[in-house]
């Protein structure tokens, strides 16, 4: 007995994900990932509403299971504090897992440019954004105020797809001299766990008015 054929939807997204590795995201038109798909001309705008929820859920798709499980694994019943190294490992690794092969590079940069210009990737799960690395961060450093979470949050996560993700702008099928894990990881830790800027502010200005 034949197997029964992908749904429309995954046809499409294995479509694009072969088009994107081979050519590049850039050189593909949504007819070019239709016709691979051997669907009809409008299929994607049916499916994603344009290129970039193709995109986006590709990426949903092809990342979200590298950093759910990691981050799932540290998460525990609310008033659970999390290790801030722990939870910024989580993060890290599976991009320099990613960019030791030319697929997960080019994964990595498709990642950064839709995420980057923004700062997040539109049309994906909350489980699929910074939502519940933000809220781990805000258990694992209660002194921080919400503001202030959000904040060192969202450099984390535009450091990291700097690192891993710019580099291959000019080269995109060549290996990149990236930084090492360990590294990454030290700096955002100590960027992350820094005292808290406002607090210091608003005792600066306590004294001054004294």
């Amino acid at each position: 007995m034949s197997q029964p054929e992908a749904p429309s939807r995954e046809r499409l997204l294995d479509a694009a994900k072969q088009l994107f590795l081979e050519k590049g995201a850039d050189q593909v038109s949504l007819r070019a990932v239709n016709t691979a798909a051997g669907l009809n001309p409008g299929a994607v705008h049916y499916h994603f509403g344009s290129r970039e929820g193709l995109v986006s859920a590709l990426l949903e798709r092809e990342l979200r299971p590298l950093w759910s499980g990691r981050l799932h694994a540290l998460s525990g019943p609310p008033g659970t504090r999390t290790e801030v190294r722990d939870l910024v490992t989580a993060l890290v690794t599976p991009f320099a897992e990613l960019v030791t092969t030319r697929d997960g590079r080019v994964l990595c940069h498709l990642l950064a440019r839709t995420a980057l210009p923004t700062g997040q990737v539109l049309n994906v799960s909350p489980l699929f954004a910074p939502a519940p690395f933000e809220v781990l961060l805000g258990r694992a450093l209660p002194e921080l105020s919400p503001q202030e979470v959000t904040e060192r949050c969202r450099l984390a996560f535009s450091l990291v797809m700097e690192s891993y993700g710019r580099p291959l702008v000019k080269m995109p099928a060549e290996p990149s001299p990236f930084p090492h894990a360990d590294t990454v990881i030290a700096f955002l830790v100590a960027g992350l766990t820094a005292p808290s800027c406002h607090t210091r502010d608003a005792g600066t200005d306590s004294s001054q008015q004294a």
